[in-house]
């Protein structure tokens, strides 16, 4: 069995052993791959483990013993899934591995943006303190969350715990989902897309980019929310229209974005969001604590082992 990982540094920069998948057969790892060496290092694979790489139809044309693709990640949409199916290649992802640590970074996002702890603790080292004597140093708004409303958009795995957390800081929470045969948990009420817009101070993220979602955050959308909204990201960057984006921080109708990716990665710098006020960005880095990286790989290799035996976990094709 000829195996290649594309893109491991991500999963493991050299603190996790990659033995647990290595161990079944020959093992080709590269810590990135940039686009023009994909189908040669891809070429011989029969099973083919990716991260971010993306995996054109060209991609999966350019390796004949390919049979097995492990997303060492749980969302899907920078591989052509169709060409996989045409050509009977299995493709499993691993989904809930990150649930808390991405659910943690959105609040991060959050509190940052309300309590601007690095812009104080900058301050202080500063000496602005010093300079003030006993005075408290306050120049810039400060929010508390309790009794505000938070509307969490796509109540998944991720968009569940975020719930819990803001609901555990006091905040009213309104969750909107596909399917609601399933009762929310204690504390969150469920409602349209639209109604969150109208209603909530604070608006998370929490859906996979499809048809349906990408773009959803525009001029329009924009429209309907409050005056100062605050917008958390720690989903998809192409959920949001930048330039709409941009311009309603520009004029205060968005008091702040807090981001954990971006339309484009890496960021491009002439993205407008980075040019606009009170934009928090982080780089993509939710998922990486170790404790979250350790069980992706475990279902990556469950996954995997589940495969080689001739049965199917978390299979997307």
């Amino acid at each position: 069995m000829e195996i290649v990982v594309l893109d491991g540094y991500s999963l493991s920069p050299g603190d996790i052993d990659w033995q647990p998948l290595s161990r079944h057969g020959s093992f080709t790892l590269y810590d990135a791959t940039p686009p023009d060496l994909i189908q040669e290092r891809a070429r011989k694979a029969e099973a083919l483990f990716v991260n971010a790489v993306p995996l054109t139809a060209d991609d999966i044309a350019a390796c004949p013993n390919l049979r097995y693709i492990g997303l060492l990640a749980t969302g899907t949409d920078r591989l052509a899934l169709d060409a996989a199916r045409e050509r009977g290649i299995v493709v499993t992802n691993a989904p809930g591995y990150s649930t808390m640590a991405v659910a943690q970074q959105a609040l991060a996002l959050l509190l940052e943006i309300t309590n601007r702890v690095g812009h104080f603790d900058a301050a202080v080292r500063r000496g602005r303190w010093t300079e003030l004597g006993d005075a408290a140093l306050w120049d810039y708004p400060l929010i508390e969350l309790d009794g505000l409303t938070c509307g969490v958009i796509g109540y998944g795995r991720i968009g569940a715990a975020f719930a819990r957390m803001a609901g555990a800081l006091g905040m009213r929470v309104l969750a909107s989902r596909r399917r609601t045969e399933a009762p929310p948990a204690d504390g969150v009420t469920y409602a349209s897309r639209e109604e969150i817009f109208r209603q909530a101070d604070i608006i998370s993220l929490n859906v996979p980019i499809t048809p349906e979602t990408a773009g959803m955050v525009n001029r329009d959308s924009i429209g309907m929310m409050k005056d100062g909204v605050i917008l958390i990201n720690a989903s998809r960057g192409k959920l949001v229209v930048d330039d709409d984006l941009a311009a309603a921080l520009a004029s205060g109708k968005v008091y702040a974005y807090g981001t954990d990716t971006l339309s484009v990665e890496p960021a491009q710098l002439d993205n407008p969001l980075l040019q606009a006020p009170n934009v928090y960005v982080t780089p993509h880095m939710g998922w990486v604590p170790r404790a979250a990286r350790l069980r992706l790989l475990r279902i990556v290799v469950d996954n995997f082992e589940a495969y080689l035996r001739g049965e199917r976990l978390n299979t997307v094709v």
